[in-house]
């Protein structure tokens, strides 16, 4: 099962772990000709149709603790937030598909690329992250337009997976090169595990997912998206990430910790007030438990490997803190500035907030460009 997590234990010397794994299956993939995006009104339209019903603790509490750490930034974000019908969607292409004819579809749609092929002004001619995400094609559209979504079909890989642009952050902070073993701790659904792979091709990429219902939604998004040819090459496992760390130590180039987190777009709109104020008072052991995340992959990781850390909350308890804390308690390691080679070339897709304290980037959503919430951090261990 893609290696097999008995491969798994041979490769780490794992002895005995609470999991399960999968291979996935597919035969060569077939022409599927895009059909027209699905028309979505402009926030002056949007505002005549009935919203979803929000709900009002999670915003109330937002609204307070947003307003005093973000300031007036957070209203321009409040107004894209409460406005799903002015959301943008990111169309990632996937190169494991047949792509015929889809790129040039997109582009006259009005569709471009995300990653420009030259970037900081101190360095022109080098790629993003040294060229790992010259495979990486992401498009991206000035209005709220939404492809439909491609169903799963046995045997057939989809062409594109639709995502918030600023969530390729990660997997472009992360630099992922040919070769390099890469662990994904908190996988589902499963968009930058794909990104990953879109980008190079890992030695070993274990996604690992705790949650038995999304660990199943990560298996049919890898399934949908990646050839069996991979099969050596991925490992998705159903383990505690907390645990990753003590059995598998020093056993990564790289990992991703793609956090449980408050998801601020989410939860504005998905449960009724009683259940929105049971999350607020769950919301509170967070940050602990994304601390714990944390240093289990810096464990994972070898000695002058790179951890990423990132969320999709506006939250600084769950991102800025959460980095200090960890700085502070683990001795060994080191902050990574992304300014010069990755946030500086992105800075005209998106909107970023000015930090305190300065560790890590958040993507912020405004008028225009409507990406994130989404925060991200390079650590790099020392020792």
């Amino acid at each position: 099962c893609f290696g097999g997590f008995h491969g798994l234990k041979k490769r780490f010397g794992v002895q005995s772990v609470n999991s399960f794994t999968h291979r996935l299956h597919g035969n060569a993939s077939t022409v599927q000709r895009l059909t027209p995006p699905e028309p979505r009104p402009s926030p002056r339209e949007s505002e005549c149709r009935p919203r979803r019903k929000v709900c009002q603790p999670v915003l109330n509490h937002f609204d307070s603790q947003y307003s005093d750490e973000l300031g007036q930034q957070w209203f321009s974000a409040r107004d894209i937030l409460l406005n799903p019908h002015c959301w943008q969607f990111g169309v990632l292409l996937n190169r494991f598909s047949d792509l015929t004819g889809v790129l040039s579809q997109l582009k006259s749609l009005g569709y471009y690329s995300l990653l420009p092929q030259t970037h900081s002004p101190k360095s022109l001619h080098k790629p993003l992250s040294s060229g790992t995400h010259a495979q990486l094609q992401c498009l991206v559209h000035k209005d709220p337009l939404r492809l439909p979504t491609q169903r799963h079909r046995s045997g057939w890989l989809k062409q594109y997976y639709l995502l918030n642009a600023a969530s390729l952050l990660p997997v472009l902070a992360l630099g992922v090169k040919d070769g390099e073993k890469v662990l994904d701790l908190c996988s589902a659904p499963g968009g930058k595990a794909l990104a990953l792979l879109q980008a190079a091709t890992p030695g070993l990429l274990h996604c690992n997912e705790v949650d038995k219902r999304r660990y199943e939604w990560l298996l049919k998004t890898l399934e949908s998206y990646i050839p069996p040819s991979l099969r050596d090459t991925v490992i998705v496992t159903n383990m505690d990430g907390r645990a990753i760390g003590g059995s598998q130590s020093e056993s990564y180039d790289k990992v991703l910790v793609d956090a449980p987190c408050s998801n601020d777009r989410s939860w504005l709109f998905s449960s009724e007030a009683q259940q929105g104020e049971l999350w607020l008072r769950e919301r509170v052991q967070l940050p602990h438990l994304q601390k714990e995340l944390l240093c289990s992959a810096l464990a994972a990781v070898r000695p002058g490997g790179q951890v990423v850390y990132s969320t999709c909350t506006l939250s600084c308890a769950e991102n800025q803190s959460v980095i200090e804390e960890v700085l502070t308690s683990c001795p060994g390691v080191e902050h990574l500035d992304l300014e010069e080679e990755l946030i500086c070339s992105l800075s005209k897709h998106f909107t970023f907030a000015q930090l305190q304290p300065p560790l890590g980037h958040l993507v912020v959503p405004e008028q225009g460009r409507t990406w994130g919430p989404m925060f991200v951090c390079s650590l790099r261990r020392i020792s």
